[in-house]
């Protein structure tokens, strides 16, 4: 299962410049936090980002970490395929700290990508919407965390992932929204900067570390 670098790629340089232009607001975000750092994980295979991603899920960096190499030690293989994932018993599995319901999510993912209906060596010549079906084809596997795949996996430049809470977070902050932004209402702010949406997020989460500003409300939304 040859997935490894497949990723797309884009000028981030291109990119930072465009949302600059497009929009003040993120503009001035863009120059508070400085130059672009965001990067796709290239390590590993697909199937490993998939397995760590459903692994992680409600779990810190740290534990989650912990879990997956005391999961990998029991496969015996430095890039394990879905055969070596189905092997694994129950037992095993929860002896190192997977809950019931992971292990169905992992051996479902690997049944998926087995049966070739989760199409891991092919993602990287499928649009965005079409690697969300996919994905989310697997128990476990939702919207976000396809998003997540599509941005720091296969290095797709315009994906805004409105499912997100640092994102909403970061909407609400930087634009003076009174109310939660809904996704409609996020998607119209973020037209313009299309196509690097995922860049423009990028820098939306890195906002949140930032000191609010008072601005003058003639510039606000």
């Amino acid at each position: 299962m040859n997935d490894t670098n497949t990723s797309r790629t884009f000028s981030q340089r291109a990119a930072v410049r465009h949302l600059k232009r497009s929009d003040p607001v993120l503009g001035a975000i863009i120059e508070r936090v400085g130059p672009c750092r965001y990067t796709s994980r290239a390590a590993g295979s697909h199937l490993d980002s998939l397995v760590r991603a459903i692994i992680g899920q409600q779990l810190s960096t740290k534990a989650a970490a912990t879990i997956h190499s005391r999961v990998v030690a029991l496969v015996h293989a430095e890039q394990p395929l879905p055969e070596h994932w189905l092997a694994l018993d129950d037992p095993a599995m929860r002896s190192a700290g997977l809950s019931r319901q992971k292990i169905a999510y992992i051996r479902d993912l690997a049944r998926h990508v087995q049966d070739g209906s989760l199409p891991l060596a092919r993602l990287h010549d499928l649009e965005d919407d079409e690697v969300i079906r996919d994905l989310t084809g697997v128990k476990g596997i939702g919207v976000w965390t396809a998003q997540m795949f599509l941005m720091f996996r296969l290095n797709r430049p315009d994906v805004l992932p409105v499912l997100d809470l640092g994102i909403r977070n970061a909407f609400k902050r930087a634009y003076r929204l009174r109310k939660d932004p809904t996704a409609k209402r996020m998607n119209a702010i973020a037209k313009p900067w299309a196509p690097y949406r995922s860049v423009a997020s990028w820098y939306l989460w890195q906002s949140l570390e930032l000191p609010a500003l008072e601005r003058d409300k003639s510039n606000g939304r």
